[in-house]
């Protein structure tokens, strides 16, 4: 009988373990999406402000980015643009439908962007379909990949 005790207090920890496991998953879970829809919404500021600040912090070193007339960009490229704004403004912008899904470690932002402004010179005004992919790296969430294309 004393076993069966046992075993029953045995199973009852497990059991209480697995949840609170569970539940601190969930936590941290919707603590990371939370943190990349802030980070989002904080590039449309930085777009509109031309912070280059933002981008130096958040993109990972070796981030790349396609927009959605077919051209690839770096962390370099992006600083350099954000240091010309002659060149490159962004005079209105939004996001909406935004999603945000976690693994772990890394997180995958899917939204919708309006967008008038000017790059490398040339006037932008469209709707594009957006995929930020965002890994975390020495505790920080980093932007490693993005991609756009055009709404239809």
């Amino acid at each position: 009988m004393k076993m069966k005790n046992r075993m029953y207090w045995i199973l009852i920890v497990l059991a209480a373990s697995a949840a609170a496991v569970t539940m601190a998953q969930t936590t941290a879970k919707s603590d990371a999406a939370a943190m990349i829809t802030k980070l989002e919404n904080d590039g449309v500021k930085a777009d509109l402000a031309n912070d280059k600040a933002f981008y130096e912090k958040v993109l990972a070193d070796d981030w790349s980015g396609g927009d959605s007339g077919g051209i690839w960009f770096t962390k370099a490229d992006i600083l350099k643009m954000a240091g010309d704004p002659a060149h490159n403004k962004t005079n209105s912008e939004k996001i909406f439908d935004l999603k945000v899904r976690v693994y772990g470690d890394t997180a995958v932002a899917t939204y919708k962007d309006t967008y008038d402004a000017m790059m490398n010179g040339e006037h932008l005004a469209k709707t594009v379909i957006g995929t930020d992919t965002f890994v975390k790296i020495g505790g920080q969430w980093k932007q490693v990949a993005s991609h756009a294309s055009e709404a239809k």
